[in-house]
């Protein structure tokens, strides 16, 4: 647990003591739920609720003090040490940069519109092997999360891994100016959020503020297999290194179509030389977030064996990729989230999986697309009509454009669709038909819920 000088945390964030804070403070939290004893207890405002209301539970936690908004204080009991602001969101974030400028290690951010925790997870845990090392927590990538994340860093970490993240314009500026990053890694770009942006040409320039933020002696990872390679190329001084799955014409690119294998074979043009490395999951985007990992890495100086050994023991996170076999049937819950490319992905990945028996699609919809939404979800259904299945089950409002998409281009008799209502009706209908050795592929946005499916199987 990172320890903080109360005096630090005053200077940081220009706040002012009322009452005697403790010697020093254990971490930094905004939720009792999971505060430890002697942290920080940080008050935040949201659309929802108001921090300040659980400062009485942050006592009863045995937090060591609360940082709270001055116009709050007339309100509250007076039961624990109260670090005082004007507003506890900008001064969580002055917090992080307080405790930034005293964490000697090297700063790695992460963006981009797809694969970001996937590619952070990697990251630190190959990174591991060179020193210790802090990661985003969880998700945690937005003006909360981001600065919660940093406070967790040991001043004596070797390195800190970091996403950023946003959804509407002009929110990775200062995310970027906080994080102060030395090397970055741009994860595929494209229509991710678009309820808030005109185009993915605007996307990518939002994505590229964290290239825009690195020093001239600071590292880009980037593909050259993403469409908008060149207009992140542009916007950097610092050193670019190349990757690709799909060209030779790259710094370290994967030999022939090793790309849909269980191993990824990674040339180096700087040594001509190529190494295996085993990937963790199926699927080509498994690849194309391994090979931007093992750049970073190998550019770092860690051996092809000890990448390789960090590489085939990853682990994702929950609700990515996670498989659960029941009564022989294996369901792999990827709900954590979804977008345009991601679906596209996981359901490549579906395809390209040794399956003793069939395979399933449980489908519900992906949100923040705006003005594209049904466009988006019926071109979905048409992308999955390509593809042998034992059936596609859709779930909810958008899980109808996607059935509809699918409708019009499905030329397969033999292929079972069901749309249903809700979870329950899903989970009924999957558990009546599928077999032992069957696969079925559980994907949609976070907020849709899907994986309350595996509760009816």
């Amino acid at each position: 647990m990172v320890r903080f000088d109360p005096a630090d945390l005053a200077s940081w964030c220009g706040g002012t003591w009322q009452g005697q804070p403790p010697i020093s403070l254990a971490g930094v939290s905004h939720d009792t739920r999971s505060l430890q004893a002697g942290a920080l207890y940080v008050a935040l405002r949201g659309e929802q609720f108001d921090g300040h209301d659980f400062v009485s539970n942050a006592r009863v936690q045995r937090a060591g003090a609360a940082l709270v908004s001055a116009d709050a204080v007339p309100h509250m009991h007076r039961d624990l040490p109260l670090l005082v602001v004007p507003d506890t969101r900008r001064a969580l974030i002055e917090l992080a940069a307080g405790h930034r400028q005293r964490c000697a290690g090297e700063y790695i951010g992460i963006t981009g519109s797809v694969g970001k925790t996937s590619v952070k997870e990697m990251t630190a845990d190959v990174l591991a092997h060179l020193g210790p090392v802090t990661r985003t927590w969880s998700n945690w990538n937005n003006d909360i999360g981001l600065p919660l994340s940093m406070l967790r860093m040991n001043p004596q970490d070797a390195f800190g891994v970091f996403e950023v993240g946003m959804n509407h314009p002009g929110e990775l500026a200062p995310l970027c100016a906080l994080l102060q990053a030395q090397r970055a890694i741009i994860t595929p770009i494209g229509p991710v959020h678009l309820e808030h942006f005109d185009s993915v040409a605007a996307i990518a320039e939002e994505k590229a503020t964290l290239l825009k933020s690195l020093p001239e002696e600071g590292q880009a990872i980037l593909s050259i297999d993403d469409p908008w390679y060149e207009v992140l190329r542009e916007r950097t001084q610092s050193r670019i290194v190349r990757v690709s799955i799909l060209s030779q014409d790259a710094d370290y690119y994967a030999e022939a179509d090793t790309s849909t294998l269980s191993e990824l074979s990674v040339c180096e043009r700087h040594t001509g030389e190529c190494f295996s490395y085993r990937l963790p999951l199926p699927g080509r985007y498994v690849a194309d977030n391994a090979i931007r990992v093992i750049a970073l890495a190998r550019e770092l100086g860690l051996s092809p064996d000890v990448i390789a050994h960090a590489l085939s023991g990853y682990q994702p996170p929950a609700m990515r990729w996670q498989r659960h076999d029941v009564q022989g049937v294996s369901y792999i819950n990827d709900a954590y989230n979804a977008n345009p490319m991601s679906m596209r992905a996981a359901i490549d990945a579906m395809q390209e999986m040794a399956v003793d028996g069939q395979r399933w699609l449980v489908l519900a919809g992906m949100f923040e697309l705006g003005a594209q939404e049904r466009e988006e979800h019926e071109e979905l259904g048409q992308y999955i009509a390509q593809f042998p299945w034992a059936g596609v089950i859709t779930v909810g409002r958008h899980g109808e454009m996607i059935a509809e998409g699918l409708k019009a281009a499905q030329s397969r008799a033999d292929m079972a669709l069901m749309v249903c209502t809700d979870h329950q009706e899903a989970g009924r209908y999957l558990k009546e038909r599928v077999q032992p050795g069957d696969v079925v592929l559980l994907k949609a946005s976070r907020g849709q819920r899907l994986e309350r499916v595996l509760e009816e199987v």
